[in-house]
């Protein structure tokens, strides 16, 4: 059973009176383990296929099961333990907060799932190592470099062992060198088992993927492929 299986998912947005439909008719599934991406020119439907898998937006219509449970009817509240639970969220701008250091950073997702304090700090320090910051792990966001706070931001991602991870141009703030570093853990979370939903107009991005999702005018325009997995 796919990890992601949307049926005929559409948005639409009103602004006053009028209707603007972002999002019409998708149909998409994702399997266990893999590593999709989606691109599409400005106003595709990119971002509001994002928000509605990350559970931070509702469909206006359609069917979004995610790991066998049917959020597209869910509440507000109940959406939001979905987020916590079950979806890692990597940001273009990292989302990281300053007051606190990497471990702390990398903690707030489990502080929110009422993990002990001993067991989350344990698990915080396992993240920042496999991401490569353990000699940084008492810094703050603003001491490090663009690569560094998005290895946190991976880190905090992976805190509570999501069923998807949704990267939102994860290399977009990045020079080429930091960027490089970013998808390659990226690729390795994905040799691990990780499924990875990333949004991207980085072609070098995509071709990382298994499959690439081109967006056109809110739908689906087509499917590739990417033979070299």
């Amino acid at each position: 059973m796919p990890i992601v299986d949307i049926e005929r998912l559409s948005k639409t947005y009103r602004i006053g009176d009028l209707e603007v439909p972002a999002l019409r008719d998708v149909d998409l599934s994702i399997e266990q383990g893999q590593y999709a991406a989606i691109m599409g020119p400005s106003g595709s439907g990119k971002s509001t296929l994002l928000n509605l898998l990350g559970c931070l937006d509702q469909p206006s219509s359609g069917r979004y099961m995610l790991g066998g449970s049917d959020v597209s009817q869910m509440k507000d509240d109940e959406l939001s333990q979905i987020r916590g639970a079950r979806i890692g969220f990597i940001f273009q701008s990292y989302n990281l907060i300053t007051q606190l250091n990497i471990i702390e950073n990398i903690q707030v997702p489990m502080f929110y799932q009422g993990v002990p304090e001993k067991a989350s700090t344990r698990r915080a320090e396992e993240l920042a190592q496999m991401v490569g910051l353990s000699d940084r792990v008492k810094h703050r966001p603003t001491e490090l470099s663009g690569g560094q706070q998005q290895r946190v931001a991976i880190a905090r991602a992976l805190a509570n062992d999501p069923l998807i991870i949704l990267a939102d141009e994860p290399t977009g703030n990045l020079d080429s060198e930091s960027g490089a570093e970013i998808l390659h853990i990226l690729d390795d979370l994905n040799v691990r088992g990780k499924t990875l939903i990333v949004v991207t107009h980085d072609e070098n991005v995509a071709r990382r993927a298994e499959q690439v999702i081109h967006l056109f005018d809110g739908g689906i325009e087509r499917i590739e492929q990417n033979r070299h997995h």
